[in-house]
């Protein structure tokens, strides 16, 4: 199984959301790391043919997705940024209304919606009306029902936010537990969701993929770019102001040690680090509007 992306272009009058994106992707869970405004979510609207490609397309098994159209569905799951909700509906209503879109019979439709309930920590509720719930309640209930057909490719936009820690964390075993035979995308700005369980990772901005590889390939991108400074706090303040600061942490004694991401070393007994994906993220994006910002595409 496999989904492919093909020069994938998304234009609205003089601006392109989406700039010939390609991709291939296997089973697994692909991660899509980007700033807000980088194009994320239009893409997630066209692999999920919810949005009208300019040029380009996207296949599922070697076939075009448009031409595919309801046998295309069939195998899809999404949770869109902004998911609808039927306030008066219980969350065992709303599952089995989903799975019967999704084209499950009524004895399916209820049994996977239960356990799909327990999986996400709202079985206790599953007779209570959806607008009684909390952000994050309504939240876990929509990765619910977008893998209430156990779909091939489950593409989930933002799917993180409004969770607390517990519920991230709830949220990323699930994801383990559901990817192993699909081809995932998690699309996100919070940078712990995909270093913890994406096997692949691709890097958006500005409506065009910068890099893409697991996440050491991605990391060691920013090698020789991440330094520990020890300076005074008026030191501290002027490494913040003309470069990315990742950490800061102050001394009793009135001293600091930083964590910059600069191309050079930034003093001049500044110490090499280890990258991480944070580091990556705060390069590749530490400030959208400069013309020099850099250019790793592949």
């Amino acid at each position: 199984m496999e989904l492919t992306i093909d020069r994938l272009t998304k234009q609205f009058g003089p601006k392109i959301a989406v700039d010939r994106v390609s991709a291939r992707l296997a089973p697994g869970v692909h991660g899509l790391l980007g700033a807000n405004g980088a194009g994320k979510t239009t893409l997630m609207r066209m692999v999920c043919d919810v949005l009208r490609p300019t040029s380009g397309e996207v296949r599922f098994d070697g076939r075009d997705v448009r031409a595919l159209g309801g046998a295309y569905r069939v195998h899809l799951g999404y949770l869109p940024q902004d998911f609808g909700y039927y306030p008066d509906f219980t969350a065992l209503d709303f599952m089995r209304y989903l799975g019967a879109l999704k084209g499950l019979g009524r004895r399916v439709a209820r049994s996977r919606s239960l356990e799909l309930l327990e999986a996400v920590g709202l079985a206790d509720v599953a007779n209570a009306k959806v607008r009684t719930f909390s952000g994050g309640m309504k939240q876990r209930l929509g990765i619910a029902q977008a893998v209430i057909n156990d779909p091939a490719v489950l593409v989930l936009d933002e799917p993180t936010a409004g969770l607390d820690p517990k519920e991230r964390v709830r949220f990323r075993n699930l994801i383990a537990s559901f990817a192993q035979d699909k081809v995932v995308i998690l699309s996100t700005h919070i940078v712990s969701d995909v270093e913890c369980v994406a096997d692949d990772i691709l890097v958006m901005r500005d409506g065009a993929f910068l890099m893409q590889g697991t996440p050491a390939d991605v990391v060691a991108r920013a090698a020789g770019k991440v330094w520990e400074c020890h300076v005074d706090v008026q030191g501290a303040d002027k490494l913040a102001a003309g470069n990315c600061v990742s950490n800061v942490h102050y001394a009793a004694d009135g001293h600091a040690v930083v964590r910059v991401v600069a191309d050079e070393p930034p003093t001049a007994d500044a110490r090499p680090l280890e990258p991480t994906l944070e580091d990556v993220y705060l390069y590749v994006f530490r400030d959208e509007a400069r013309d020099d910002a850099p250019s790793w595409r592949m």
